[in-house]
């Protein structure tokens, strides 16, 4: 049985263009730039849970510290889960998941704030725009002309300056 060198090369050839179109794409752009600013945006929550709240936290509850809530499945004891870990035990390290919990809800409460901020900036302009009016309607032919327009340039009408004052 032949096969057909070039039939198979000029499907891969499209596959490769279709796919170099793809990733073109603005949106995907606009993709891969969020995950990479997400990506250095968690480095600065994880900091502020780390490094900030947690020791608030530690201080509120009498000096607990998350990072060391852990369960020892092979029945020892340990002071922190390092020790457990260096000991080899296998650990449940529910202080660290706890500290994910709240990384998470901190990173969707700054998310919705931004949101939150930019939809009402979005809404404002939006609404200072719907507010002045660009057009207005000619008192003989009534068409839409520029609201500055002194003369209808569809009728050739003289506007009265009065009338352009609506």
């Amino acid at each position: 049985m032949a096969v057909d060198v070039k039939s198979i090369a000029g499907k891969g050839a499209g596959f490769a263009n279709e796919f170099r179109e793809f990733i073109m794409r603005g949106n995907v752009l606009d993709l891969a730039v969020g995950v990479i600013i997400g990506g250095a945006f968690q480095s600065i929550i994880n900091s502020l849970v780390n490094d900030i709240i947690m020791p608030v936290i530690s201080v509120l509850t009498g000096g607990i510290d998350f990072s060391n809530w852990f369960i020892s499945l092979d029945g020892g004891t340990y002071k922190t889960l390092a020790q457990a870990q260096e000991a080899g035990a296998a650990t449940l390290g529910y202080g660290a998941f706890l500290t994910a919990i709240i990384n998470f809800l901190l990173m969707a409460l700054v998310i919705f704030c931004l949101v939150k901020t930019l939809n009402g900036i979005a809404e404002k302009v939006k609404k200072q725009e719907e507010a002045a009016p660009t057009e207005k309607e000619c008192p003989y032919c009534l068409s839409q002309i520029p609201i500055k327009a002194t003369r209808c340039p569809h009728c050739t009408s003289q506007i009265e300056k009065e009338k352009s004052k609506k």
